[in-house]
């Protein structure tokens, strides 16, 4: 049995930094003043953030929408480990734990959350995922970077930016929650 060369990780150059913390911090600002505006407050809404960097921009947007319309949001997260295309799990369905979002979506306007849209593989699987949590009223989608390349007919109702990038290159979004540092940044294979 021959042993499986291990790929080197591939090397990636900093091509610049796209949005600083200020930055990060006033279009969080903007979409949560967007997502009030668009649903007529805050009533029945419900932000769920995909887990990783999705959970704290839900989190965040909460506090802010909480500030404007003086009312708590509920907030969620979701976990879409085993409902990604890409892994080897075929005929497996995960187990749904009730209440595992963290709140009731059945009936709500549900506004889903992730830092980058890339190919819409991701929201696929979350739109999947949290279909099994329940049947929401409505499903808006909130994104900090949209850098386009779609394999799947997915759009964005909420975006902080748009960047065009070639396949070569990578959004990194680093979130003061979970990296330690606050800032988006493009980088490209080299």
């Amino acid at each position: 049995m021959s042993a499986t060369p291990i790929k080197p990780a591939p090397q990636l150059r900093e091509k610049g930094r796209l949005m600083s913390a200020s930055e990060i911090e006033r279009t969080l600002i903007r979409l949560a003043h967007e997502i009030v505006e668009k649903n007529n407050g805050a009533a029945n809404l419900g932000l769920v953030g995909i887990k990783r960097r999705g959970v704290p921009l839900a989190q965040r947007l909460a506090a802010m929408i909480q500030n404007i319309e003086k009312s708590p949001v509920d907030t969620g997260v979701l976990d879409i480990a085993f409902y990604r295309d890409d892994l080897s799990t075929r005929d497996v369905r995960p187990v749904i734990t009730p209440g595992a979002i963290g709140f009731d979506v059945n009936g709500r306007d549900i506004i889903l959350m992730d830092d980058v849209l890339y190919t819409g593989r991701t929201i696929r699987a979350a739109l999947d995922a949290l279909f099994d949590h329940g049947r929401p009223k409505s499903v808006q989608l909130l994104v900090l970077i949209d850098r386009g390349w779609r394999e799947l007919p997915i759009e964005a109702t909420f975006i902080g930016r748009t960047v065009q990038t070639s396949d070569r290159e990578i959004i990194e979004v680093k979130l003061q929650e979970i990296d330690g540092s606050e800032q988006v940044l493009l980088v490209e294979r080299v």
